[in-house]
């Protein structure tokens, strides 16, 4: 059995029922995080329907929300799920922009942890090349 994550007619993941499952509470964790919706209708006869633009606007403020904080442990739990959007979001025919602003003052002052390494550009340049490398690993074994 599998689950289908679809925009209109076309499926744009179709993973097996645990991962979709875990998938789908991650996706509830970050919906009450960010307090917006994800554009993830609910499940319903093994199909999901996404809506685009709230999709967009969702994977945006995760990816900056990603992106700010320098917060090592959040950053960890999150970076998968961040990835995975990004995947879901290419699929999609979505360009995301990317968050605005000079990156050395994204850091926020939300979460902070002292002993965590100084939010710069550098820093999130790489940050964000090493979740597109990961979003263009995962999206391998993304089935349709």
């Amino acid at each position: 059995m599998s689950q289908y994550f679809d925009l209109g007619k076309q499926t744009l993941w179709n993973p097996s029922n645990g991962a979709a499952r875990l998938f789908l509470r991650q996706v509830y964790v970050f919906e009450a995080e960010l307090g917006l919706p994800s554009g993830l209708g609910q499940m319903r006869d093994d199909e999901c329907q996404i809506d685009p633009a709230a999709l967009k606007t969702f994977a945006e403020a995760l990816l900056e929300q990603h992106l700010r904080t320098s917060h090592t442990v959040m950053i960890a739990l999150s970076e998968g799920f961040v990835a995975t959007m990004l995947v879901l979001s290419e699929r999609a025919g979505i360009e995301l922009a990317l968050p605005t602003g000079d990156p050395a003052t994204w850091g926020s002052t939300r979460d902070v942890q002292v002993s965590g390494p100084a939010s710069d550009t550098a820093n999130q340049r790489t940050r964000l090349d090493r979740l597109q490398a990961q979003s263009r690993e995962l999206s391998r074994f993304m089935a349709r």
